[in-house]
């Protein structure tokens, strides 16, 4: 891997989590949703396997609408910037937080693929404090008293939805035909 990629994957996520946050918290979705886009999209274009990138898209998403549907529709947590009518619901910000994580799988998380145990660890503790991070320091969601209930259904939900999201990241990968070797093959003749 080549760090410029690695850097830019990075950088790029950590900065569509703090635009998303940060406008959240001033009652706005469209800025996170509008950098993720971004973000997701250059990630995309320039992936070696475009497809698996968009299948781990929509799986993350999927897990988003489950992990964060579920927190909401319990009333664990309340989200800044919710959709209207929305109750229950994942706020759109959350889900484009959820694209953005997708595309780090294959990049910045590659080396988890192979160690889904620490992936467990990662997701079991990060996801969490990513939260708690968004409630102290930006007010973009609240946690319902007592809290734990909310914390303890982030860090296993998170504990289980990053393992997996790996795990898919690896098997999509190993299969997708490479972009680069597609484009120098011969076309088929017959």
């Amino acid at each position: 891997m080549r760090w410029p990629r690695l850097l830019i994957n990075v950088a790029g996520n950590q900065a569509v989590w703090f635009v998303a946050v940060i406008a959240a918290s001033h009652g706005h979705a469209w800025p996170g949703v509008l950098a993720a886009a971004v973000f997701v999209g250059v990630q995309v274009i320039t992936a070696t396997a475009p497809r698996v990138e968009l299948k781990l898209v929509g799986a993350a998403l999927a897990c988003g609408v489950v992990v964060d549907g579920v927190a909401a529709s319990q009333g664990w947590l309340r989200y800044a910037a919710p959709l209207p009518g929305g109750e229950g619901l994942p706020p759109a910000w959350i889900l484009a937080l959820w694209a953005s994580l997708a595309v780090t799988l294959n990049v910045a998380m590659r080396s988890l693929q192979r160690r889904r145990w620490l992936g467990v660890l990662v997701g079991g503790i990060g996801g969490p404090l990513a939260y708690l991070a968004a409630s102290k320091g930006w007010d973009a969601a609240r946690f319902a008293d007592p809290a734990w209930r909310g914390i303890a259904w982030l860090a296993v939900a998170w504990a289980t939805a990053l393992p997996g999201l790996l795990w898919a990241a690896r098997e999509w990968s190993a299969v997708a035909p490479d972009r680069q070797c597609n484009a120098d093959a011969p076309a088929d003749t017959r």
